[in-house]
């Protein structure tokens, strides 16, 4: 039995959108931009160096078919990949659609603007149209 859990930051800051071979896909609940993050269902995993070279190859292709998805559902100017973890050590990658008149264009989206929750339709909406392009 897997021992991970998904960190309880993650959890209240995000909804589930789609399960991949190693990551949960989940949708960060801030309408400002298209966000998704990918979180390795992996034990422990704090860095990407935490995954075997095997796990590193499928999180690379699972940021890609991630990336595609946002690039398919919103045509964005630039999409902004990332792994920081300063304050959730959970191992997470970010992928987010950014536009250069969005909110925090050109800085990161981090500490920009107060994340605007998607209300319930919306956010059906959103998580609909992102998992038709996924899995177009």
């Amino acid at each position: 039995m897997n021992p991970w859990h998904l960190h309880p930051q993650l959890a209240d800051d995000t909804h589930p959108l789609a399960q991949f071979d190693l990551s949960e896909l989940r949708l960060m609940d801030d309408a400002n931009h298209p966000w998704l993050i990918l979180v390795p269902r992996v034990d422990g995993a704090v860095e990407l160096i935490d995954l075997d070279e095997d796990q590193q190859l499928t999180l690379t292709r699972e940021i890609a078919r991630t990336s595609r998805a946002l690039q398919a559902a919103f045509a964005p100017h630039k999409l902004n990949v990332a792994a920081l973890g300063n304050l959730v050590p959970q191992l997470h990658v970010h992928v987010i659609a950014r536009y250069r008149e969005d909110i925090a264009w050109p800085r990161p989206v981090w500490g920009m603007a107060t994340a605007q929750p998607y209300s319930p339709d919306a956010l059906v909406q959103r998580i609909r149209r992102l998992q038709d392009a996924l899995n177009a």
